[in-house]
């Protein structure tokens, strides 16, 4: 089970990395898939922070999970408000 733990770094590490091209998308639909991704990744990092103990990488990880739901629900309401024809504020 440890081996697996170590691991499953490395998987968390490529997504991460896949989500963060992702969200530099210009595209609403691939930054907002990469918010997503993003969650992927910090259930990852968070199953392997909590197996190796290391604590402020899972309370970084939940940290940083809020903030990629904020931007998926963002992503969604401007790609919203740009198909009714409505201009999204700034926040």
């Amino acid at each position: 089970m440890n081996q697996a733990i170590d691991l499953l770094q490395w998987p968390a590490m490529v997504i991460t990395v896949a989500a963060s091209w992702l969200v530099a998308s210009d595209q609403d639909r691939r930054r907002n898939w990469g918010f997503w991704v993003f969650l992927l990744s910090n259930v990852l990092w968070v199953v392997w922070g909590w197996a190796t103990q290391a604590w402020a990488l899972v309370v970084l990880q939940a940290a940083l999970a809020a903030m990629n739901i904020r931007g998926a629900r963002k992503t969604e309401t401007a790609a919203k408000d740009e198909g009714d024809g409505k201009t999204a504020s700034p926040q």
